[in-house]
């Protein structure tokens, strides 16, 4: 999951939000998505967005806010009769007076990926793209998408100048509530030493219900679904 100077930020994984149609045809739609948010113990609201760009390009935005810390992540992806790759991201965040800012482009005519602004030199790239490539947002989409039609849940992450091979699998059911109405999800899980994340996917609800970091076995990030239109 993302990591800033300091400050750790939802992979998500989990998270993941789309449109599902049929497992053939599975159209993105945009959508508003709000979220209580927990961070290190600290409470706030969290909202995903996914608004298209046009000529088959969209953006998806995660925010979070609370007393003193702001984390802003998007990221531009290509729709490609149905395959999804990223083009662009950012990575903001603000605790207390420390501030940083990233950039991400994946450029697949060259076939490479880089990073600027407040990042270090070893992280600046250029790591080289492969087909499927996702970034951390796209990440989550691609599991939203994927769990509900059963897919293989393996996916290559190329984020913050390294490439990471995630591996999630199903570890059960959970019974969710998502504005008054009880809904069953699907609880799915990566681990990477000490540090796991879990995601909570319904199927028919566009972002995943619940998305939660853990390290050490103790919960970081904490998102919960509130509404989604």
């Amino acid at each position: 999951m993302m990591k800033t100077t300091g400050i750790k930020k939802p992979l998500l994984l989990g998270a993941a939000l789309f449109a599902l149609a049929s497992t053939s045809a599975l159209a993105v739609e945009p959508f508003s998505a709000s979220y209580q948010a927990s961070y290190m113990g600290l409470q706030g609201n969290g909202r995903m967005t996914l608004e298209s760009q046009g000529n088959d390009r969209w953006k998806y935005t995660l925010s979070i806010g609370s007393n003193g810390i702001q984390l802003n992540q998007s990221t531009v992806f290509e729709d490609r009769d149905g395959k999804w790759r990223p083009l662009s991201g950012t990575d903001s965040s603000m605790l207390l007076i420390k501030k940083t800012d990233k950039k991400a482009t994946y450029d697949w005519d060259k076939g490479v990926a880089t990073w600027s602004g407040d990042v270090k030199a070893d992280r600046a790239g250029p790591v080289k793209l492969q087909a499927g490539d996702v970034d951390a947002l796209l990440l989550n989409l691609e599991l939203a998408r994927d769990v509900p039609a059963g897919k293989p849940l393996q996916y290559r992450m190329v984020e913050d100048g390294r490439v990471k091979t995630l591996a999630y699998k199903v570890v059960g059911k959970d019974e969710i509530t998502v504005g008054g109405k009880t809904h069953t999800a699907t609880k799915v899980s990566n681990r990477n030493g000490d540090k796991e994340t879990i995601a909570w996917v319904v199927e028919g609800i566009p972002v995943p219900a619940r998305i939660l970091q853990r390290k050490n076995g103790k919960d970081e990030i904490d998102l919960r679904i509130q509404s989604v239109q």
